[in-house]
């Protein structure tokens, strides 16, 4: 989740809506929006409207954004907005001494679900660096380490249930059971609550009610506001039927933990009961119930898309899954459970994870403010309080970084020497500044267990049919994934990995429509 320090209030007046002055249209702040291009066509009152399709609007952005170039504006309902996808003016934007986290489109949707939680909060309102304090220690090493042991618990839940359809011969739901670890993970480590999502047949209804309430948040940016209320009725029921069952969720842990008396130190017994160290100040109830629904489903979603690319991607590419294998063997060796230094050990099985970010980055968009008149990359006058959205899998395929093969999936671009001689700014899967994502570690660790845990254990295969699918919810989720296992014989040490450093070229990129 990405985020932006309170500090930089950025736009300190909200309009009566609620939301800040300037949200409503890019077009306020850009002094030479006339220089920026635009999709051709375009029609009285709808705009672009009709090259954004309501089910892939920020895929079809993507497609834009290689037609128009690393900057272009697209006109929705009378209002301009800006979209930057050049590793230059992405990296500019990264300043944190002139841009700011812009609380926009679809992220202000979600407020009526999390209000000022840590993703949602605007940078005028104090609840974000109160909740920050109070919860960053819950992510040091020492707390790492605390949720390893659960991490492995949840993580051997998942293989007992794909041993189970091995053995019946079943192929596997990659992005179905992947949201199940990642839910049960951040339940149990953060708020030690169980959904007995396994057991269960059926998605568990937080699931199926987080799901509605992202998707609805996508599809207002497709209808005027004005219109909302009208075109999206039975769904803006939905929605608060949705929300309803969020809050009640949420509010069972809650009074769960206020029954027991105390957990052991995780997120909640923090969120319940650690005072800010230099103010005192305790978070409010309502925060509690925001921040928990925040972290359920920004614990879980994002990693759980993650892990099904990923997988899809060693799947795709089996050599790239042996010399993973491989060196999960060297590294782990026969030891049954990893211990908590061996996961950081596995540099290639992160190296997979990290293309897998880079090709497919979950939270596929972030928006960014200036903080005072500038100049974005001595190009684009914007005066303070204007933004833009940067689309990620765009910053991620720029060739003047990544090269003329930047569709094509290749661990070894995340190789030591390889990220040295990159461009800063030009990987941000969890966000840029002070307010990136502050479970990126908690994600990046669980991934690379379970990557690990699953190649150690199983041999993947695809379907030769599937070409993939990306599904938008405002975040990405490969669509209808499902692979066939074969077990593996238990592992044998060796001394050291074979060096097969090949990455075979992937048959096409989705943006482009073609292959996966």
């Amino acid at each position: 989740m990405a985020e932006t320090p309170t500090g930089t209030t950025a736009t300190s007046t909200t309009a009566p809506d609620g939301l800040p002055k300037g949200f409503r249209g890019a077009e306020q702040g850009w002094p030479e929006l006339h220089r920026i291009p635009h999709p051709p066509y375009r029609i009285p009152f709808a705009g672009d409207l009709f090259g954004v399709g309501p089910r892939t609007p920020l895929q079809d952005s993507l497609r834009t954004a290689r037609r128009l170039g690393p900057i272009f504006r697209r006109r929705l309902f009378g209002h301009e907005f800006v979209f930057v996808s050049g590793a230059r003016l992405a990296g500019d934007m990264a300043d944190e001494s002139r841009f700011a986290k812009h609380v926009g489109l679809g992220v202000a949707n979600l407020r009526p679900v999390v209000g000022d939680g840590l993703f949602t909060a605007y940078n005028h309102e104090p609840n974000w660096q109160l909740a920050h304090d109070v919860l960053a220690p819950g992510f040091n090493r020492e707390a790492m380490e605390g949720y390893h042991g659960m991490m492995l618990a949840v993580a051997e839940r998942l293989t007992d249930r794909w041993d189970r359809k091995l053995t019946a011969g079943h192929s596997v739901d990659v992005p179905g059971d992947m949201t199940k670890l990642t839910l049960e993970t951040i339940a149990r480590t953060g708020f030690g609550y169980d959904f007995g999502s396994f057991e269960r047949g059926r998605p568990h209804p937080f699931v199926t009610a987080m799901v509605g309430t992202l998707s609805y948040a996508q599809r207002l940016n497709t209808v005027p506001s004005a219109l909302a209320p009208l075109l999206l009725r039975a769904a803006t029921r939905r929605n608060a039927a949705d929300i309803a069952l969020l809050n009640r969720t949420v509010d069972e842990v809650v009074e769960a933990r206020r029954r027991s008396g105390g957990g052991d130190g995780d997120l909640l017994d923090r969120m319940l009961e650690t005072a800010h160290p230099q103010t005192g100040e305790r978070l409010s109830p309502q925060n509690v119930r925001r921040q928990v629904i925040t972290f359920l489903v920004a614990g879980h979603e994002t990693t759980s898309g993650a892990l099904s690319f990923a997988l899809h991607y060693l799947a795709r590419h089996p050599e790239v899954a042996a010399r993973a294998r491989a060196e999960v063997d060297r590294v782990w060796g026969d030891t049954p459970v990893p211990g908590y230094d061996q996961i950081a050990k596995l540099r290639y099985v992160r190296r997979v994870l990290d293309e897998s970010l880079r090709l497919w980055p979950t939270a596929p968009a972030f928006a960014r403010e200036a903080t005072r008149d500038t100049v974005l990359a001595g190009d684009h006058p914007m005066r303070r309080g204007a933004w833009a959205l940067i689309l990620t899998p765009m910053l991620h395929r720029d060739p003047e970084v990544w090269g003329p093969d930047a569709d094509r999936f290749d661990p070894d671009r995340f190789e030591a020497k390889a990220v040295r001689g990159r461009a800063p700014h030009s990987f941000k899967p969890f966000g840029t500044g002070a307010r990136a994502c502050i479970g990126r570690q908690f994600a990046l660790h669980e991934a690379t267990l379970v990557l690990g845990l699953l190649l150690r254990r199983y041999d993947l295969v695809p379907d030769p049919a599937y070409r993939l699918r990306v599904a938008e919810r405002l975040t990405f989720m490969p669509e209808g994934l499902r692979l066939r296992l074969e077990r593996r014989p238990a592992p044998t040490t060796s001394d050291e990995a074979p060096d097969t450093t090949a990455s075979a070229s992937a048959p096409g990129c989705p943006v482009h429509g073609t292959g996966d």
